[in-house]
């Protein structure tokens, strides 16, 4: 059993739209509502601790043991899953109190339909770990780092549909994020993982649906959004003496956007939003202002042949970072990101699958002394899947991540290898 968020051995895409439907797809065998499964690999991982140069080396080993549930009724489906990653290193990672790690994810998902015209969604991702890959809930990374400790990152949203009339219908939605980290023994010089990153973030939207064509559907939306950092440490000083918190980066987005979903083939769907993105920093008195942005967030996805599709999407927008400085009465607020990302999955055989994950995110700080510095990441994943049987099955993979950086402490590449089983029921 796979996790509901698409994922290739090691690396996970973050995803922020789970459906009950989409629980159904990591069920071994759909006529039942449950699965369970165990995975067991070794790894050699050459730069565990994400470090620009004499990073910590390592081979180990990882079990993987996962529960998933599935039902539906008419009008109703519901699905659930749980996945528990313990992994153990040879060499202990830096930072770390043990030789292990341990992840959890779970993942909830509720559809349901009150008539022809009227649904509702519910949806909760929750992750417990350590990897960048795992801990963020969109298409943008906000830290490249691996980060030692039991780090918190949850994921909900209600979304509401309504078919007002035969060709208008407007949804609205509500989505929250909590990023709490472990990392929270930082300074005024030298701030934590937590002083820069722990948040909770609020999304509100409404959309109006137009049915356009039978095969098309225009979208006009906006969305109000603000961000709150919780951890009330000081992580700065400005050049007037003014001691620098947290909560001097939250920010309030308005979003005004256009759009259209599009049906191209019964196997080929495509969506898009384009639109600008105004933000204002409530706490800031001083420095960097208020900003306008583009906005953009484009998907597609193909079924070309059975057990074989791709998705693909990009992505334009504002987002939290890890980066921080300060200058003269100006610090680092966010970053803007351009995000391109690509998944494929192909079967070769009956029982031979081979997978590929792709992500670029080029991103530009903004504010203090790193206004206008930029930041590219890398990341690569392969894998190839035998199936002996439905219930078990043997894979390889490779992942292969890279920072190139203005910022040249920040900068590394890492490179791990892995081989395991997979037994499922």
């Amino acid at each position: 059993m796979k996790k509901i968020v698409a994922s290739v051995g090691l690396v996970a895409l973050g995803s922020s739209g789970l459906h009950a439907d989409q629980i159904s797809g990591t069920m071994t065998d759909p006529s039942k509502p449950w699965s369970v499964s165990a995975t067991l690999r070794g790894f050699y991982d050459d730069n565990v601790d994400t470090q620009h140069s004499n990073g910590t080396a390592s081979a180990g080993w990882e079990v993987n043991p996962a529960i998933g549930f599935y039902t539906q009724w008419e009008g109703t489906r519901i699905g659930a899953s749980y996945q528990y990653t313990f992994k153990y290193y040879d060499n202990k990672p830096p930072n770390n109190t043990d030789h292990f790690d341990q992840t959890h994810n779970f993942d909830f998902a509720l559809n349901h339909s009150f008539s022809p015209r009227y649904k509702i969604a519910v949806q909760d991702s929750f992750a417990i770990g350590q990897e960048p890959d795992v801990l963020r809930a969109g298409n943008s990374f906000a830290t490249f780092q691996r980060v030692p400790g039991d780090n918190l990152r949850n994921y909900g949203l209600l979304n509401f549909d309504s078919q007002l009339t035969p060709v208008f219908g407007i949804a609205a939605g509500y989505a929250n994020t909590l990023f709490k980290y472990a990392d929270d023994n930082g300074t005024i010089d030298n701030p934590s993982q937590a002083g820069l990153l722990n948040r909770i973030e609020n999304a509100i939207n409404i959309d109006g649906h137009w049915i356009l064509q039978p095969q098309t559907i225009g979208v006009l939306g906006y969305m109000f959004r603000y961000v709150d950092y919780t951890a009330g440490e000081e992580i700065g000083v400005l050049a007037n003496g003014d001691i620098v918190h947290s909560d001097d980066r939250n920010s309030v987005s308005h979003y005004f956007y256009v759009g259209a979903d599009h049906t191209f083939l019964p196997t080929l769907v495509g969506s898009g939003r384009v639109g600008a993105r105004f933000i204002e920093y409530p706490n800031e008195s001083q420095g960097s202002g208020n900003q306008v942005a583009p906005y953009v967030n484009l998907n597609l996805s193909y079924t070309y042949a059975p057990q074989s599709y791709l998705s693909a999407g990009f992505s334009f927008d504002m987002n939290a970072t890890d980066a921080f400085s300060v200058q003269g009465d100006s610090i680092t607020q966010n970053e803007e990101s351009a995000v391109f990302y690509a998944s494929l999955n192909h079967r070769i055989t009956p029982k031979l699958f081979a997978s590929v994950v792709f992500t670029f995110q080029d991103s530009m700080f903004y504010g203090g002394s790193l206004d206008g510095e930029t930041e590219q990441y890398y990341l690569i994943g392969l894998n190839l899947k035998y199936h002996f049987t439905p219930h078990f099955s043997a894979e390889v993979g490779y992942n292969y991540d890279l920072v190139d950086s203005d910022v040249p402490q920040r900068a590394y590449d890492r490179n791990r290898v892995y081989i395991g089983v997979t037994a499922a029921y």
